[in-house]
C-alpha cells in the first residue's frame, strides 16, 4: 500500500513538473497573460483581464509572429487597382495631389503584399522573476522577444524584440498578435489620422481613401499622419486594446536642420499581415531605412500593449499621456508674442492694401473687395479673389471702432457677398463659387465648376448670418439670407441629407461616389436663429439626425476641401460645434452627445508625437529647440492618405482651440484641454515677425501668409474665441459673451462682438484698442471689454502657463479717458472682491492658468 502511495505521489510531481515546463505566465494587477507548449513553440493560450472584480479571459488568444523579409527592395509602384463604389477606376485625373498620393499608398508594401512573411511561435523560453523570453528560428533570423508587465500601468504589457539577421536581405519584424476579434464582436476601431469605424467597410476608396469604416484589408499607414501612433480596438466584451511603439521609434519631422517628414520608419496597422484584426507595429518598414541589414546585423525595438476597460478615447489618452508624454510638454510652452498682441498686429496688417492683398473689382455695377489668392484655383491666372472670416471682419471692425474697415472694407466685402449668390434659375440662393477670378470676371469653386449645398451654407447663410448679427436691420440682407434657406429646404432629400455637389451646367448631381457626410444642416440653424421661421429649425433637425446615424455614429466624414476632393478634414471638429449650436436652441441631448462623439474623433487629427524636447534644430540657418517646432498639438488641415498633412505636415491655423475649450468645460476630460494649450501656445516659430501671420503649413516655417493672406482674418477669428473661452472655463461662467456662428470651411472657432456679455453679473461689451494697455509679460493675454453704461472698464487678464508668473500691467490714461470718465485709481478685483490701487502701471500675479479680473470705474 505504501509503496502504490509513493508511486502515485511520484507521478504526481512528475505532472506537475511537466506542465510547469510546459507552461509559463505572467501576471499583474490587472493582465495574466498564459503560454503553452505546443508542437509550433510557445503559442499564447489565454489572456485574462481583471474588471468587475474578477478575472476575464479575452477571446481569441493568439501570440503568433510574423516576420516579413525580402532578398531585394520591395518595388514601389502599385500592382493594385481600387474601384469607386460606381465602379470607376479611382482616383479621377482631374485630381493631381490625389493621384502622386494614391499612387504612393497603394505601392505593396502599404498594402502589405511586399516580400515573404514567416508566421511562427517562439522555439524556447526562459522565465525570470518578472519576465519570459522567447527565441524564435525563422530560416532568415533569429528573434528574441522579452515580455513583462509593465510597473507603473497595470494594464500594459511591455515587450523588447532583437532580430539577428542570417542572410542579406530587406527585414520588417511585426508586434506578435497577442490576441485577434472577429469582425462580429467589434465595438469600434481606429487608426488615429486615418480612420475609424464601427463596422467593415469594403470599398477600398470609402475605407482607406476616405476613413468610412474599418478597411478590409491590412494596410500597413505612415506616421506621417498618424496623429497617435496607436491604433486601437474595442470590443464587445467592453474592453479596448492597442499596440503603440516606443517614443523616438517614429520618424523625426525635422531631424536637426532638414525636413524628414515623409520619413517612413513604423508600420501601424490594425491587423495582422492574415487581416485578422490585431493592432500591429512593423519595424523597420520593409524597403524603407534601418531594413536593409546583412548577415549577423542586429537590431531591436521596444512597444507596448495596453488593455482597458474603458472606452477607445480613454485609452487614447493613456498613450498620449502617460507613455508619449503629451501633457508634460505643455511645462516647455513660452510666448515671445502674446496671442493678444498678435491680434493687435494683425489689424494693421489687414488694413495694408499692398500686404493683405486687398483689392477692388467692378462686377455687374458692384465695386466688390477681396484678397488675392494664390494658391490653386481651377481657371485661374494668379487673378482669383476671396474673402475668409466674416464674421471676424466684422468683429474687428466693430471692436475696433476703426473707420478704415468700417468704410472701405466690409461695404465692398459685403458687395462680394451679394455678387456671390445666383438670383436667377436652377442655383437661386446659392453661393455660385468662393473664389472671384478678375480677368474672366466670374466666380468658380476650387476645383472646378460646381455648386455645393455645403457652399451654400458656407458662403451664404454663415457669412450673410454672421454679418446679420451685427447688422439685424439689414431687411435686404435678410432678404438674401431667406432665399439660401430656401434653396436649402428644396435640395434637402426626404431622409435629411443633401447631394455633395451639382453640375453649374447640366445640373445633374456631382461626386455620386460619396455622400454628404457634412454639416450641411447648419445653414438652417442661422436661418432659424436670424429668420425665427420654425421650418428652417425643423429642417435643421432632420439633416441633423440623419448625419448623426449615417457620419458621426459611423465615424464616417467627407471634407470641403474641393482640391482634395473632400478628404476628412476640419469639418470634422466643426461638426462637433454645429450639434453643440443645435443643443443650445433645442436642448436635445442626442446632439449633445453627437457634439461629444465627433469632437472625441477629432481627437485623432491632432498630432501628439514625437515626444516634444529641448533638442536643439535649425531652422533656415537659425537655431531653436525642438518643442518650438513640434508638429506635437498641431491638427490637420486634411490627413489620411490623401490629405495635404501627407507632404506639408499640421497647420497653425487652429480654429478648433476654442470648441475644445467648451468641450473641455463639457466633458472634463483633460485631454481636449491640453492639446487646445499645445496648440495655441508658444508657436511663435512659425510667425512672421513683420506681420504677425502664423504660416499655414507646417512645412513653411515662419514664411507667414505666402499665398494665403486672407488667412489672418481666420487667425484673428481663432484667437479670439479661443482666448473667451478660456476665459469663459476659467472664471466658471462669470465672463461669458455670446457667440455668433462657426466660420466657413476651416473649423468651428465663432464670432463675437455683436452683443454685450457679462462679466461677473455687469453688461459689457467687447473692444479692441491697441496701445491701451501694455502688457510686458508675452505669457500673459488681456481682453478688455467696456460696460454698457459707459461707466467701467473691465480688464480681464489669463496666464498661458502652467507655472506662477506676474506681469507689469500699463493702461494709457489718455485712451483710458476717451473710453470712461476715469477717476479713481482704485480699481476692483472682481474675483478676490478686492481693491487694487492702478496709478500708470501695476505689476499683477498670477498662478498657473489663473485668471484676474479688474474692474474700472
Amino acid at each position: 500500500m505504501y509503496r502504490k502511495k509513493a508511486v502515485f505521489i511520484a507521478l504526481l510531481f512528475l505532472n506537475i513538473r511537466l506542465i510547469a515546463q510546459n507552461q509559463l505566465t505572467l501576471s499583474g494587477k490587472q493582465i495574466r497573460v498564459e503560454w503553452n507548449k505546443s508542437a509550433n513553440g510557445w503559442v499564447l493560450s489565454k489572456l485574462g483581464f481583471f474588471k468587475d472584480d474578477r478575472w476575464v479571459d479575452l477571446q481569441h488568444p493568439s501570440g503568433e509572429y510574423t516576420l516579413l523579409y525580402d532578398e531585394q527592395k520591395p518595388p514601389s509602384q502599385p500592382d493594385t487597382v481600387f474601384k469607386d463604389i460606381n465602379g470607376k477606376a479611382w482616383p479621377d485625373t482631374l485630381y493631381h495631389y490625389q493621384i502622386a498620393r494614391w499612387k504612393q499608398a497603394t505601392s505593396p508594401v502599404d498594402l502589405n503584399t511586399a516580400g515573404k512573411a514567416y508566421y511562427f511561435y517562439p522555439s524556447s523560453a526562459t522565465q525570470t522573476n518578472n519576465s519570459i523570453i522567447f527565441t524564435s528560428e525563422t530560416p532568415v533570423a533569429t528573434i528574441t522577444t522579452i515580455w513583462r508587465i509593465d510597473e507603473n500601468y497595470s494594464g500594459d504589457i511591455i515587450v523588447q524584440q532583437k532580430l539577428q539577421c542570417k542572410q542579406n536581405g530587406y527585414y520588417s519584424l511585426a508586434s506578435p498578435s497577442v490576441i485577434t476579434v472577429d469582425a462580429k464582436d467589434i465595438t469600434w476601431a481606429t487608426m488615429p489620422g486615418y480612420f475609424q469605424g464601427r463596422a467593415f467597410e469594403k470599398n477600398g476608396v470609402l475605407s482607406y481613401g476616405y476613413g468610412q469604416g474599418i478597411p478590409a484589408l491590412p494596410f500597413v499607414y505612415r506616421e506621417r499622419c498618424a496623429g497617435s501612433l496607436c491604433p486601437i480596438i474595442s470590443t464587445k466584451q467592453n474592453i479596448s486594446f492597442c499596440v503603440a511603439p516606443q517614443p523616438g521609434l517614429a520618424r523625426d519631422p525635422w531631424e536637426y536642420d532638414k525636413n524628414t517628414h515623409s520619413n517612413w520608419f513604423v508600420g501601424l496597422s490594425h491587423m495582422n499581415r492574415k487581416a485578422m484584426l490585431s493592432p500591429t507595429v512593423y519595424y523597420p518598414v520593409l524597403g524603407e531605412p534601418h531594413s536593409q541589414l546583412s548577415a549577423n546585423d542586429t537590431i531591436g525595438y521596444t512597444f507596448r500593449y495596453s488593455f482597458s476597460n474603458k472606452e477607445w478615447y480613454n485609452l487614447l489618452t493613456h498613450i498620449v499621456n502617460d507613455v508619449y508624454d503629451f501633457n508634460k510638454t505643455l511645462a516647455l510652452r513660452h510666448n515671445k508674442q502674446s496671442l493678444v498682441s498678435r491680434v493687435e498686429h494683425m489689424h494693421e496688417y489687414v488694413k495694408d492694401q499692398k500686404t493683405s492683398l486687398w483689392n477692388i473689382e467692378e462686377y455687374k455695377g458692384l465695386k466688390i473687395g477681396g484678397q488675392s489668392y494664390l494658391g490653386g484655383v481651377v481657371g485661374s491666372n494668379k487673378d482669383a479673389i476671396k474673402n475668409s472670416d466674416y464674421g471676424a471682419m466684422w468683429m474687428l471692425a466693430h471692436t475696433t471702432n476703426d473707420r478704415f474697415l468700417l468704410d472701405s472694407v466690409l461695404p465692398y466685402a459685403l458687395n462680394f457677398k451679394l455678387a456671390q449668390q445666383a438670383d436667377t434659375g436652377f442655383f437661386k440662393g446659392a453661393a455660385i463659387g468662393q473664389y472671384y477670378l478678375a480677368n474672366s470676371k466670374h466666380f468658380t469653386e476650387e476645383w472646378g465648376e460646381f455648386v455645393e449645398p455645403i457652399s451654400l451654407t458656407y458662403y451664404i447663410m454663415l457669412d450673410m448670418g454672421n454679418i446679420l448679427l451685427f447688422e439685424p436691420d439689414n431687411t435686404a440682407l435678410k432678404e438674401k439670407l431667406r432665399l439660401g434657406a430656401d434653396l436649402l429646404l428644396k435640395w434637402q432629400k426626404p431622409d435629411g441629407s443633401w447631394e455633395v455637389a451639382y453640375d453649374k451646367f447640366t445640373h445633374e448631381p456631382m461626386f455620386t461616389d460619396l455622400k454628404d457626410l457634412r454639416p450641411t444642416f447648419y445653414g438652417l440653424l442661422v436661418a432659424y436663429r436670424i429668420l425665427k421661421d420654425k421650418k428652417y429649425l425643423d429642417a435643421a433637425v432632420k439633416g441633423a439626425n440623419w448625419y448623426a446615424s449615417n457620419g458621426v455614429d459611423k465615424g464616417c466624414f467627407i471634407g470641403v476641401c474641393g482640391d482634395a476632393r473632400y478628404a476628412p478634414d476640419f469639418a470634422t471638429g466643426q461638426t462637433a460645434q454645429a450639434y453643440m449650436d443645435l443643443f443650445d436652441i433645442t436642448k436635445n441631448n442626442q446632439y449633445k452627445e453627437a457634439a461629444i462623439k465627433a469632437a472625441r474623433i477629432y481627437l485623432n487629427s491632432i498630432y501628439t508625437h514625437p515626444v516634444a524636447n529641448e533638442k536643439d534644430k535649425i531652422v533656415n540657418g537659425f537655431p531653436g529647440k525642438d518643442w518650438q517646432i513640434s508638429q506635437s498639438g498641431l491638427s490637420f488641415e486634411h490627413g489620411g492618405i490623401l490629405g495635404s498633412a501627407n507632404g506639408a505636415g499640421p497647420i497653425m491655423l487652429c480654429s478648433h482651440a476654442g470648441m475644445f475649450v467648451r468641450m473641455f468645460e463639457l466633458t472634463k476630460d483633460s485631454l481636449f484641454i491640453e492639446m487646445t494649450r499645445a496648440a495655441a501656445i508658444g508657436r511663435y516659430a512659425f510667425v512672421d515677425s513683420a506681420t504677425s501671420v502664423a504660416s499655414y503649413y507646417w512645412a513653411t516655417m515662419n514664411k507667414g501668409a505666402g499665398p494665403y493672406p486672407h488667412h489672418a482674418w481666420w487667425q484673428i477669428g481663432w484667437i479670439t474665441d479661443y482666448l473667451l473661452s478660456e476665459a469663459q472655463m476659467r472664471s466658471n461662467d462669470n465672463i461669458v459673451f455670446p457667440r455668433g456662428f462657426v466660420t466657413p470651411k476651416v473649423g468651428p472657432h465663432e464670432s463675437y462682438g455683436f452683443a454685450p456679455g457679462k462679466i461677473y453679473g455687469h453688461s459689457a461689451m467687447l473692444i479692441n484698442r491697441t496701445g491701451l494697455i501694455t502688457c510686458d509679460n508675452p505669457d500673459v493675454e488681456y481682453i478688455v471689454a467696456k460696460g454698457t453704461d459707459n461707466k467701467s472698464l473691465f480688464l480681464i487678464l489669463m496666464n498661458d502657463t502652467g507655472e506662477p508668473t506676474t506681469a507689469d500691467i500699463s493702461i494709457n490714461e489718455d485712451m483710458l479717458k476717451k473710453e470712461i470718465p476715469f477717476a479713481d485709481k482704485a480699481v476692483s478685483d472682481l474675483i478676490s472682491k478686492s481693491k487694487e490701487n492702478f496709478s500708470n502701471s501695476k505689476q499683477v500675479t498670477l498662478k498657473p492658468y489663473g485668471l484676474r479680473v479688474f474692474q474700472l470705474q
